[in-house]
């Protein structure tokens, strides 16, 4: 996702020489954190029994972690642009490290709920920096190949997710069971610290900035009220008390909007960001993409183990098949896009929309009786397309925000893709458990064709975007 411009950009926070090390450590912590929202799914029955966890406690185990990131991440890019952001990302990662290790040794399920949201605050503060020393300290074509690996590691913590965790709770080291789901962290985490001082160039915005409390506070309540009831509405049945939150949520988004108008000094989100058309039109392809990505997985999850009753770890190994076709296609997104420019998004939406267009038919023809190792091709098709898509839309927001900005794009951008991914699973969840009374088959068929019309969504949309004077490179 990034640009050229026909004037040069502005380079005020850009080292040089760049630290040999930088990408291996930043992309190190964008796995861990990547990994652990989708592990756990995986490790849910094994804890549930472990700890005598009840239905609410295990719910709360995976929405804690993801309501906490999404409610901190427009925050923590501001801190990154005040206090510095490798000094934010070194604390976010030893944070996240340290409440892994709280997780893996929880004693009840209360104590791994709480351990969960403070990991996911952790994440939120370790999340923008990533984005913002990457586009800080690269520019150019090296700006847009560290774009491309970014977006590759998501893809990767995200399609193997699943598969690390049936092989960690098989392989029951030390007897830890799901627990070493959590605790494999603490070492990667610790090793990853080590070479942050070395590897990672400080940076920050040209003029330092007051932290806009009020904002601060509004935006993080704005958040909260709109994701927890995307995330526990489907499986409370929409009580009256989700869509108070939602109504709410409108409410203080319009606050947060007039004080950062009206009367923040130092505004945690600058809305000049979104009278650039790359980026504001950028923000919105982030979030249909982010519609279809998460809740394609929930669904094919579901599918896999209860239409097919296969375990974590066959599924997983499924997985794979999307895992093959992104990274085939993540490498070379970067050069795709620079003869394609803005199409590279077109491109890829198409091929995720052929991918699961291809797997629709497979159901339709097998039922649920048939194989699912059928559904492989149309998985790496849908991979192929996803490689297209990540890298250079997550750029085309990026590249073009000044450098005092860039910390808060970074939290706008993660924050529009929590939201996203939530307001997916909870809208393609009701159409999937509504439609079960027909059969598995029919509801994951039915899911499926939802989502090649939000992927069409996504191709046109990306006609908008800024084309011969500002070129996608990556």
């Amino acid at each position: 996702m990034a640009t050229t411009l026909s004037h040069p950009l502005p380079r005020v926070d850009a080292p040089a020489p760049v630290p040999r090390g930088l990408l291996p450590v930043v992309l190190t912590a964008t796995f861990m954190t990547t990994l652990d929202f989708f592990i756990v799914n995986v490790a849910i029955p094994s804890l549930q029994t472990g700890l005598r966890a009840g239905p609410t406690a295990v719910q709360w185990v995976v929405a804690g972690f993801g309501l906490a990131l999404a409610a901190g991440l427009i925050t923590a890019g501001r801190l990154g642009d005040r206090f510095g952001r490798r000094r934010m990302f070194a604390l976010g990662l030893l944070l996240f490290t340290v409440t892994s290790a709280a997780c893996g040794l929880a004693p009840s399920a209360g104590v791994l709920v709480g351990a969960r949201v403070a990991q996911g605050l952790a994440a939120a503060l370790t999340g923008p920096q990533v984005l913002a020393i990457l586009r800080t300290a690269y520019s150019g074509p090296a700006q847009a190949r560290a774009f491309g690996s970014y977006a590759m590691t998501m893809g990767i913590g995200a399609v193997l997710g699943q598969l690390i965790g049936g092989l960690l709770i098989q392989a029951d080291l030390f007897g830890l069971g799901w627990r070493s789901c959590f605790l494999i962290n603490v070492p990667v985490g610790l090793v990853t610290l080590v070479a942050v001082r070395r590897c990672v160039p400080e940076s920050r915005a040209p003029q330092k900035q007051r932290l806009d409390l009020p904002g601060t506070v509004l935006v993080a309540a704005a958040v909260t009220a709109l994701v927890l009831p995307l995330i526990q509405g489907q499986a409370q049945g929409w009580p009256l008390w989700t869509w108070v939150c939602l109504a709410g949520s409108v409410l203080l988004f319009a606050a947060f909007a007039v004080h950062q108008c009206r009367f923040a000094t130092d505004p945690v989100v600058d809305f000049t960001l979104l009278r650039d058309r790359a980026t504001g039109l950028g923000l919105l392809g982030q979030l249909v993409f982010n519609l279809g990505q998460g809740s394609f997985f929930l669904v094919l999850a579901v599918f896999l183990q209860q239409g097919h009753g296969l375990d974590a770890l066959d599924s997983g190994l499924l997985f794979m098949a999307i895992g093959g076709g992104y990274l085939s296609t993540s490498v070379v997104a970067p050069r795709v896009a620079v003869r394609l420019g803005r199409q590279v998004n077109a491109l890829g939406a198409v091929v995720i929309a052929a991918g699961l267009g291809l797997m629709a038919l497979t159901v339709t023809e097998t039922g649920t009786s048939g194989s699912v190792w059928w559904l492989a091709p149309g998985l790496f098709v849908d991979g192929l397309g996803m490689g297209l898509v990540m890298g250079p839309l997550t750029a085309t927001v990026l590249t073009g925000v000044r450098p005092q900005l860039v910390g808060s794009a970074a939290g706008v951008l993660a924050t529009v893709q929590q939201v996203g991914g939530a307001l997916g699973i909870a809208l393609l969840g009701n159409l999937f458990y509504g439609s079960l009374a027909h059969g598995f088959g029919h509801a994951f068929t039915l899911s499926l064709l939802a989502l090649v019309a939000l992927e069409l969504l996504l191709a046109l949309l990306v006609q908008g975007l800024p084309g011969g004077d500002r070129k996608v490179s990556g």
